[in-house]
This record gives structure tokens, C-alpha cells and sequence, in this order.
């Protein structure tokens, strides 16, 4: 029955995804407002075809661009926060070049970023800058990479460049702390020895983790947006310890179902 399950959701995914592609495609070839928020309504279905259930504690910043900083722990994770909001990320450039998910990240407007490449920083910072002017609420995880979803990998200063984004009134960007917790497996509460079955980090395959992932069952999630702040209070080091906390805290809280 597992089988048939996951097999049956590849097969509704594949369809649903190469039918609404050109969609995607032509609406960003026509600059239509609606290719922020297509993504978004996509998103809201991939989550319903893959069981994945979601539960929302807070508000994601509105009315202005806002810098979204995540614990990160599988491919998941994409669908998860685009069902959530209409949003884009902030990734690493060899994601471009990935096979059919490069396509579907250049199509939700990614901004990739060269991290080896010091002389691209100040061209990333415009861009990201841009498109928060432009309103834009933009995911970046800071911790690097991901990992097991039983905690939180320190939050590196070095990949936050994007919150010395300045507005037309000299104010930072706003900066909005995200914990994301794997919490129910079948509608039941997960322990920490299942979430390796969703989290997808270090060596994996893509390919064969998604599929033990499908035969694992519907996933449970709660996402918590926490208060913004910016860099007007603090530096961007405190700024990266303050986030990390707060997203640690949250994070363990959901896992314990305290949230």
C-alpha cells in the first residue's frame, strides 16, 4: 500500500508540475504581479499531493520586503515555506544547475548566491536589495546546510549580507526569525530517531531519500514566525546569535508540542 501511495503521488506531482510550468514561465516573461504569488497557490497543492500537513503559529511580515531567516532541513522545506507565503529563497548557485529543481527554483525567482566568490557579494546584496524594495519576502537559511531536524546548526553572520539592505528611508530591511519543526508522522507525534526519514543533509541522493521519504507517510509541520527586528539595533553577528536563538527556541518548543 506504501508503494502505491508514493508511486501515486510522483505521478500526480510530475503531472501537476510540467502542466503549470509554462504557466510560471509566461508570467514571468510578461513581468505579471501574479508570478509572486502563482508559486505560492502551486505550493499549497504540492503540499496536499505529498501529505504534508502544516500548521502555522504567527505572521509573516506583510506590506513591505522582509528578510526570512529559517532552520533548514530538507527538500521539504521549499514546499513547506512556499505553501506557507508567497516567498523566494536565497540559495547557493550550484542549485541552478541541479536537474528539473534548478528549473523550478529559477522559475520561484531565486536569488543564487556565489559564496566562493567574494567579488559577487556586492552584485547579491543589490539584487537582494532590489527585490525587497520591490516588496519581495525572501527565505535564506543560515546555517549553510542542512541537517537531521533534531536541532539547530549555529547561524553564520557571513551569509547575511542581505540585511544590510537599506530602504529608501536609510531603515535596514526588516529581518524575521522562522522555526520550522518536524513534528507528526501519520498524524501521530514523531520521535526524534523518524525525522532522518524527511530530513534530507549531509551525502544523501536526492532521488532515493525522496522516495523512502514518500513511503514513510503524511508529515506533519509547524512553522512560527517570530518578532522582526533589524540591523538599526544591533550589528550583524548580534543580529545572527539573536535569530539563531530565537529559531533554536522555537524549534524545540514545537518538538516538544509546546508551541
Amino acid at each position: 500500500m506504501a508503494r502505491l501511495r508514493a508511486i501515486a503521488i510522483i505521478a500526480m506531482f510530475l503531472t501537476f508540475t510540467f502542466l503549470l510550468m509554462p504557466v510560471q514561465w509566461l508570467l514571468l516573461k510578461l513581468k505579471s504581479p501574479a508570478a509572486r504569488t502563482f508559486p505560492h497557490w502551486y505550493h499549497r497543492h504540492v503540499a496536499a499531493i505529498f501529505g504534508i500537513r502544516i500548521r502555522t503559529v504567527g505572521r509573516k511580515v506583510t506590506g513591505e520586503g522582509v528578510l526570512l531567516l529559517a532552520n533548514h532541513t530538507s527538500w521539504a522545506d521549499i514546499i513547506i515555506f512556499s505553501a506557507v507565503a508567497p516567498i523566494s529563497f536565497v540559495a547557493k548557485a550550484e542549485v541552478a544547475g541541479w536537474p528539473f529543481f534548478g528549473t523550478l527554483a529559477r522559475l520561484q525567482r531565486t536569488v543564487f548566491v556565489e559564496r566562493t566568490r567574494r567579488s559577487a557579494t556586492g552584485d547579491v546584496r543589490d539584487t537582494i536589495r532590489a527585490r525587497l524594495l520591490a516588496g519581495d519576502a525572501l527565505v535564506l537559511f543560515p546555517e549553510g546546510t542542512s541537517h537531521d531536524g533534531n536541532t539547530v546548526l549555529p547561524f553564520k553572520s557571513a551569509l547575511l549580507g542581505g540585511a544590510e539592505a537599506q530602504l529608501a528611508d536609510g531603515r535596514h530591511v526588516k529581518v524575521q526569525p522562522v522555526s520550522t519543526a518536524f513534528t507528526g508522522l501519520h498524524g501521530m507525534p514523531m520521535g526524534r530517531e523518524n525525522r532522518p526519514l524527511f530530513a534530507w543533509y549531509g551525502d544523501m541522493e536526492m532521488v532515493p531519500h525522496l522516495w523512502e521519504a514518500l513511503l514513510a507517510g503524511p508529515l506533519d509541520v509547524v512553522v512560527q514566525f517570530h518578532e522582526p527586528f533589524s540591523l538599526d539595533q544591533m550589528d550583524r553577528k548580534e543580529l545572527a546569535a539573536r535569530a539563531e536563538a530565537i529559531v533554536r527556541q522555537g524549534q524545540a518548543l514545537a518538538l516538544a508540542g509546546r508551541t
